[in-house]
């Protein structure tokens, strides 16, 4: 349709390299065809462009170690990760489940556990929530805090019963499918691992790896909600205990730990670290459930306590003290998320296996932690009408975009769309038409400060921009490529779950460091139409001006 873009529009003006915006309204051109408005000189014309898009499978696999697992930089320059854990399972994209798997080490090489004749009391794994941001919610705060606070008389302090005050504060996580009634609680389970976790084998960066596993640690049920607890003395107000924000599982395979660490004190196996992860190989946390939801946690703030107590001998006289021994399961360690799928029945399976990358498909499925892509071709012919447009009349191109509804069968297009974010890149296909990762990268306009898309809600759309991906191709512009410079080709465009991994101040990390491979979230959007009958159809919706 024709209109007078001066009226209809508002510059915008994205001025933060490769941030992501979502806006409910519609985009305005982009100072690339700014030119063409002033003095209201140009009229403005927008037409729609059919485009080929077809789902893209990614095999249910994605690189889901330490590296992939970031989610951001903070101001100090501290790398911020998370992992997911939960099941979840609905007709449309089947069911999905997500584990965790790490090694962990001694605090120090050949532990001495402070005396002799150490026995084990207790073992707790605690499970801690990310920190909430502006852009993720990982927990809910003020509005649902809930604080529950009771005494104890016999509380044991320094092996002494004591009176107490206990406080425990609770806090709902946000949840990714099926979230109240009986769906709520999760039974999480903590397993030895068997394999050793080679970070040298790329085999071990893989979501679909298959780690062996030995003995049950031990298990908690997991209600959906987290809590931070503070425990004082009655007598004098003193912190006896401060357990910080988590899910607390209570490993009941004591044994387990008195038989392969204390009893193991001065032997080769806690010599040193390499020792040890080849010895004690890791842990894997997982549920038992394939149908209630996901939820995200962060990886490097996991704790392994064991509590233990020792003799300690003064003036003749030996106690037994307790004490504790913090394994360590930060960054030095090897870490994998394991998701598995099952699609049998499911729509996406039906969509994947009928996928036609020549004509398009007709629903579009996007899912993260390895679920499928979307390849997005701008017709070739498509280009040559633009250029013939741009030759003859002279219009510049104001703006370009992809436009995507949601489809309105789609389960998660009824909730929230702070889950949806997605991620594009330019590709090349190889000549069996898979995507070659070595040669993705950032679209042009992205690197321009313009942005990857935009919102508009009732009825449902996505807008990506690719306005200076078009006005490249169109005004033949070149790029330099091995040395050598050469028109800009027109490469397909991958659309896939999960934003880019960024700094504080914008700044992306990479064209490989999205969020994919911990994105909860599953879209399903509206394709092609073979009769070109549907209004919400997938089209490129170009505008340009024309000088009056």
């Amino acid at each position: 349709m024709t209109h007078n873009l001066k009226r209809t529009f508002a510059m915008l003006l994205l001025a933060i390299f490769g941030s992501t915006f979502l806006y409910n309204c519609e985009p305005d051109p982009d100072s690339l065809g700014e030119q063409l408005f002033n003095n209201d000189a140009a009229q403005g014309n927008e037409i729609a462009y059919p485009v080929i898009a077809y789902n893209y499978n990614n095999n249910d696999s994605i690189r889901s170690d330490a590296a992939r697992l970031i989610s951001g930089v903070s101001e100090s320059g501290a790398a911020s990760y998370v992992g997911v854990l939960g099941a979840f399972t609905e007709g449309e994209f089947g069911m999905q489940r997500a584990s965790y798997v790490t090694q962990l080490r001694m605090p120090v090489d050949n532990f001495d556990f402070n005396g002799a004749n150490p026995k084990v009391d207790s073992v707790v794994l605690v499970v801690r929530p990310p920190a909430n941001t502006t852009t993720n919610t990982y927990f809910f705060e003020s509005d649902s805090l809930k604080t529950n606070t009771f005494e104890k008389s016999d509380f044991p302090v320094d092996g002494v019963a004591t009176a107490v005050s206990i406080e425990r504060k609770t806090y709902p996580v946000r949840k990714y499918g099926k979230i109240g009634g009986a769906s709520k609680s999760m039974k999480v389970n903590v397993h030895e691992v068997t394999t050793f976790l080679d970070s040298n084998d790329d085999t071990f960066k893989r979501s679909n790896k298959s780690i062996s596993t030995g003995e049950l640690l031990g298990s908690g049920v997991f209600n959906g909600n987290i809590s931070s607890l503070s425990i004082t003395k009655k007598s004098d107000n003193s912190v006896v205990f401060t357990g910080n924000l988590g899910f607390r599982i209570k490993l009941s395979n004591t044994n387990f730990f008195q038989t392969h660490i204390l009893d193991k004190k001065g032997k080769p196996e806690l010599q040193d670290a390499s020792n040890f992860i080849r010895y004690f190989k890791g842990i894997k946390i997982s549920v038992d459930e394939t149908d209630r939801y996901l939820y995200q946690f962060s990886p490097d703030d996991l704790q392994l306590v064991m509590y233990y107590k020792y003799d300690k001998t003064e003036n003749g006289t030996t106690t037994r003290p307790q004490t504790t021994l913090n394994f360590n399961l930060g960054g030095s360690n090897a870490h994998i998320g394991l998701y598995e799928y099952s699609r049998s029945g499911s729509s996406v399976a039906n969509a994947l296996a009928a996928s036609n990358p020549n004509e398009g498909d007709e629903r579009l499925f996007v899912q993260g932690m390895g679920g499928p892509s979307v390849v997005v071709k701008i017709k070739d012919e498509t280009i040559a009408q633009l250029k013939d447009v741009y030759n003859k009349e002279k219009a510049g191109i104001v703006s370009a975009k992809v436009r995507i509804y949601l489809d309105p069968l789609s389960w998660k297009n009824k909730n929230s769309t702070e889950d949806r974010k997605f991620s594009i890149l330019t590709n090349t296909l190889n000549s069996n038409g898979t995507i070659d990762y070595s040669k993705l990268g950032f679209t042009s306009d992205l690197t321009s400060g313009l942005g990857l898309y935009y919102y508009k809600d009732n009825p449902g759309y996505y807008d990506f921009v690719v306005t200076k991906t078009i006005k490249d191709l169109v005004e033949g512009k070149k790029e330099t490529v091995n040395g050598v410079e050469q028109l800009i080709t027109n490469k397909p465009l991958v659309i896939s779950a999960g934003t880019f991994a960024a700094t504080a101040t914008g700044s992306l990390l990479g064209v490989r460091n999205t969020t994919r491979a911990i994105d909860m979230n599953r879209i399903i959007l509206t394709g092609i139409d073979k009769t070109n009958t549907n209004p919400k159809r997938i089209q490129l919706m170009v505008t340009y001006g024309t000088k009056k």
